[in-house]
């Protein structure tokens, strides 16, 4: 019988892997794995000046419609980036594809359902609805981050 070995990997090389193996398992359990820093500031940076320019009344003044424009182009970007960014935070535990996945469609699904239910309640506006998003990712972003209390093993 034919055993499959481990020929030309040396001992230190399989210490050295295993070593980064739980340097990555701690970081991960902490929490340290999120998102770098100059593109998380870029995003809120943008998320914010879509959240500002969706609350504004701001007709951008004559020559040219820029603010129409960015308007356009912000506006769905906060209101689909702030709850994918928050999903995103809170599944930290996933894959980065299944990071992805769940968090662009649960980023679809928030202001639709956010939609659904003010209609229903006729209660429906602009500015209700991106405050309802804004209100709701924020939540979600405290609750992310808020410090979790672990229980130990023995009663008290």
């Amino acid at each position: 019988m034919h055993t499959i070995g481990t020929k030309g990997i040396k001992s230190g090389t399989r210490d050295r892997a295993g070593e980064k193996r739980r340097r990555t398992a701690r970081r991960r359990a902490r929490g340290g794995e999120g998102f770098p820093s100059l593109p998380a500031g870029a995003a809120v940076v943008v998320l914010a000046a879509g959240a500002a320019l969706a609350l504004s009344d701001a007709d951008g003044g004559g020559g040219g419609d820029v603010l129409g424009v960015l308007r356009a182009v912000l506006v769905p970007a906060f209101l689909l980036g702030a709850p994918a960014l928050v999903l995103a935070l809170a599944l930290r535990g996933l894959d980065p594809l299944g990071r992805v996945l769940a968090a662009v469609g649960g980023a679809l699904a928030l202001p639709l359902l956010v939609a659904q239910g003010m209609l229903m309640l006729h209660v429906w506006s602009v500015r209700g609805g991106v405050l309802a998003i804004g209100a709701l990712s924020l939540v979600g972003l405290v609750l992310c981050r808020w410090p979790r209390r672990t229980t130990s093993g023995g009663g008290a």
